[in-house]
């Protein structure tokens, strides 16, 4: 598996579609952008089949240093973006792990 950075997402939707790189570098800039205010200011933005994103209150907790288990350390309340994949997400990553666990078991 590799990473895919935003560069690359649009170069791959440009030469798919047949667009210039930069229509869809705008596009994309621009979709992210909204996605980003949407959920500044509260929003949940649901995408069917895809996700949900939404902000959740996550609570102060204890953490430890693994090198100094000894001393707690204070990690406070915070607001966070959640993810939650939608079906057709759930069953493409769920095929992704039978398929690894198959190639595991021939080796």
């Amino acid at each position: 598996m590799s990473t895919v950075t935003k560069k690359k997402l649009i170069q791959s939707i440009a030469q798919k579609r047949g667009m210039h790189p930069n229509d869809v570098r705008n596009v994309v800039q621009s979709f992210l952008d909204e996605m980003t205010d949407s959920l500044a200011h509260g929003d949940r933005l649901e995408f069917r089949d895809f996700g949900v994103f939404e902000i959740v209150k996550r609570k102060k907790k204890i953490g430890r240093n693994p090198k100094n288990a000894d001393v707690p350390i204070v990690i406070p309340e915070r607001m966070a973006v959640k993810f939650t994949p939608g079906k057709k997400m759930r069953e493409e990553i769920e095929k992704l792990s039978v398929s690894a666990s198959n190639n595991q078991t021939d080796q």
